[in-house]
Parts: C-alpha cells; sequence; structure tokens
C-alpha cells in the first residue's frame, strides 16, 4: 500500500507550504539570527508534568515553524517539544526538523507527529474534522515509518490519531489496538488524539478509551464553549493525561483588514492560566513571535492591560477571523452548505494572508456550489457572531477569479501589517 499516493489528503494544511526552499529555511519572514538571542529574559521556564508520560516539559512548546535556525533558537531558548505531522508542507516539515535533530542528543527534545489521512464528510456538522471510522489501519504504521525516515529517528516520543471530531472515533477499537501495537514495537513511546471540533466530547472520549495517553486540543479565549472545553479538560488531567492546546491564538486578527490584531501574548497566557493544560505548542514564523512566546514561558501572568486587550473585539463589535468549527451553523442552512470548511478557508485568506492556502481549502468546489448568491438573506446565526453570507460572498470571488487580488474580494490585508504573505503566528 503507498501512503504516499493516499488520495483525499488534508490539502488545506499543504496548501500554504510555499516552495521546497520556503520549506527548508529560506522563507522572507525567518531572518538569520543567533540562537543565543532568541531568549528574551533567561529566566528558569516554567513546567509541567503531561500527564501519566511523565515528561517534564515548558509551558510553550513548539508548533509549526519553516526555518532551521529558527528551529534551532527555539531549541537553544528552552523549547523540549515540537510538534510536527506527516501532513505539513508535503512531509517537507519532517524533513526539516530531522536536519535539526542531527547530531542532537535524543534526549534533548521531545518530538510528536501524526499521519496523513483522508477524511470523511459528516452531514450532522462535524464536515470534514474527521477521520471516520473507515480508514485501513496499515496508513498508521507505514505513515509512521515514513516519518521515522524523515526525522532520522528510531522512534517518536508521542503519535497522534489526528483531527478527531466525534466520540465513535476516539474509541473505535481497531484504531486503539493499532496504535497499541505501535507502543509495543517501540515505535511510539506514548499515542494521543488531536480535536480541533466538538472538543469537550472528543477529550471526555478519550479518558473512556482507556489507551490514549495524552490529548491535543484546541483551546483558546474566543471559543463560545470554552468552559465546556475547560471542563473536559479538567476531568482529562484527572484520568492522567496529558493535555497539548493547540489553536491558541485564534485567528491573529479581529478584523479582516488586519488592521486590528489580537494580542498574542495575552492569548497564549490566558490558555496557560488553566493549569490543567500541560504545555502549548503556537506557530512561530518570526523571530520577534518567538522571543514573545518564549518570554510566556518564564512568566504566565495576564497583567491588566492584558486581559482588557482580550476584550477588545466585544468592545469593538468584532467578531474575529477563528472559526470554532462547531458545526452549529450547518443544519440552520437550508442548502446544506459546508460553512465550517468555508470559513476557514475565509481564515486563511483574510487573517493569514494565503490565498492560495484558501482556495486549496475549497478546491473542487464550483460558483454552484455557494448557495449563498441565490439567497436574499441568510438566516444562519454562527456561534461567533459571523456574517456568514457576507464572507461566503467574498470566497466565491476568490473561486471565480482564482488570479485577482484579495483586495478585489474585500479581503486586501494591511500594507503596513509586517508579516510576509504564507506567515502565521499560533
Amino acid at each position: 500500500m503507498n501512503v504516499e499516493g493516499l488520495p483525499g489528503r488534508r490539502r488545506f494544511l499543504r496548501a500554504g507550504a510555499g516552495s521546497l526552499a520556503s520549506v527548508l529555511g529560506l522563507c522572507a519572514c525567518s531572518r538569520p539570527e543567533s540562537p543565543s538571542t532568541a531568549r528574551p529574559g533567561g529566566g528558569k521556564p516554567i513546567t509541567r508534568t503531561l500527564g501519566r508520560t511523565g515528561l517534564r516539559l515548558p509551558i510553550v512548546s513548539m508548533g509549526t515553524a519553516y526555518a532551521v535556525n529558527l528551529v534551532h533558537s527555539a531549541l537553544a531558548g528552552g523549547v523540549r517539544y515540537i510538534h510536527t505531522s506527516s501532513s505539513y508542507a508535503e512531509r517537507n516539515h519532517e524533513r526539516l526538523l530531522g536536519r535539526v535533530f542531527r547530531g542532537r542528543a535524543r534526549d534533548s527534545f521531545v518530538v510528536a507527529t501524526s499521519p496523513d489521512l483522508p477524511y470523511h464528510d459528516d452531514p450532522t456538522g462535524i464536515g470534514s474534522l474527521d477521520i471516520g471510522t473507515t480508514t485501513d489501519v496499515r496508513l498508521f504504521e507505514e505513515s509512521l515509518d515514513g516519518s521515522l525516515q524523515r526525522l532520522g529517528l528510531d522512534g517518536v516520543d508521542i503519535y497522534y490519531l489526528p483531527s478527531i471530531g466525534r466520540r465513535e472515533t476516539a474509541t473505535y477499537e481497531p484504531y486503539l489496538k493499532a496504535f497499541e501495537a505501535l507502543k509495543k514495537a517501540g515505535k511510539a513511546r506514548f499515542v494521543g488524539v488531536t480535536t480541533h471540533g466538538h472538543e469537550p466530547e472528543v477529550i471526555r472520549a478519550a479518558v473512556e478509551a482507556g489507551v490514549w495517553d495524552v490529548v491535543l486540543t484546541a483551546y483558546n479565549f474566543r471559543q463560545s464553549h470554552r468552559e465546556e472545553v475547560r471542563a473536559a479538560i479538567q476531568h482529562a488531567a484527572g484520568a492522567g493525561l496529558g493535555i497539548v492546546a493547540m489553536k491558541t491564538q485564534a485567528g491573529v486578527f479581529w478584523d479582516a483588514s488586519r488592521t486590528r490584531r489580537i494580542n498574542m501574548k495575552a492569548a497564549l497566557k490566558w490558555v496557560l492560566q488553566d493549569e490543567n493544560v500541560h504545555t502549548t505548542i503556537p506557530a512561530f514564523s518570526n523571530f520577534d513571535e518567538l522571543r514573545e512566546d518564549l518570554s510566556v514561558m518564564e512568566d504566565p501572568t495576564l497583567t491588566p492591560t492584558e486581559r482588557k486587550d482580550l476584550g477588545l473585539g466585544a468592545e469593538l463589535g468584532l467578531s474575529g477571523l477563528y472559526c470554532q468549527q462547531c458545526g452549529e451553523c450547518r443544519p440552520q442552512c437550508p442548502a446544506g452548505l459546508d460553512i465550517p470548511t468555508l470559513m476557514r478557508g475565509y481564515m486563511y485568506a483574510a487573517g493569514h494572508q494565503q490565498p492560495s492556502k484558501a482556495r486549496f481549502t475549497v478546491s473542487g468546489w464550483t460558483r454552484a456550489d455557494l448557495t449563498c448568491r441565490t439567497c436574499d438573506h441568510c438566516d444562519v446565526r454562527c456561534a461567533l457572531g459571523f456574517d456568514v453570507r457576507s464572507r461566503a460572498l467574498q470566497m466565491a470571488d476568490l473561486l471565480d477569479r482564482p488570479g485577482a487580488p484579495l483586495g478585489d474580494a474585500g479581503l486586501e490585508p494591511r500594507a503596513s501589517s509586517g508579516l510576509s504573505p504564507g506567515c502565521t503566528h499560533g
């Protein structure tokens, strides 16, 4: 079975990767810099134990970073856990990390990855954020073998079953047995699940399954169901599972014109106020972002000003760009439009300044699929307050005119944003 040729890939994770040169450290947003300059304060990092794994980790870890020198600097600055996936940048992110790990003591870093798997659409509202229960379990080991080869390692510390959106998938016995076998074979020290949709259900299911050691979950101050996520995290941590938080920066900007940036430092600190979160994996696209997040590693205390900053969206009446993929919108649409996928594409275009990634997210869609054009009004009420029809029509413009600049679609980014196309934080 050829994993490399598997159809139905998680295309939206790849589309913004750019060329091989950018993946291997030549991205314009990553300027050369000495690793010694990465650590802002030089103080002792705060650490927490990742549940029953026993791994003691700094509270800030690393998500994606597409520059070798940036990863080296993160490790020099105190980062220990690095997250990747075989779905990132056409597997080139793992290759990049393989270069970083070469010559390093194996006990000096913790690495986690996951297989690149097809999604199965679920009309109940989960959409594309669940792999379902029809995946051939042989793909798990084949994909892991490929990851180990690219990373240059004999085994990873954590291997995740990715993007789970429902209880049935997290507790599916063939998956549990397959991941247990990988642990027994020594290819993964620990196993876990990742979720960024229906998180409370999945987190509790991970406890119920009795096999998973770690949960990697979306968790941020913008989630309308954040208290339910918090309660589920508390339950899982109490049962001994390690908790890793992602999507901590909640979309980066409050507005599509990118004039109102979310306080990234405050957003990360908000997550870490929950002591049941053992570590976080924000992405770093440049050294300024790296320094900012490393400073949180030393002191996650929220200042009064930072607390106020987190309420800026409500104060200004801005709904933000982060779509929490709750799926509550889908049953409200009489045409059954996959609104969560559409809103995710909009976030890539407007917030992350990645129109190509946005188009890739909805690749295969045609003008006829965007039925919002034929509606006089929209009855969908987004849990986060999005103007769904307006955003859908702007995405339709991107589909109609692939070569058109974002400004023609009403999504022109702020010229002075300071970020190069393709650079995201969070």
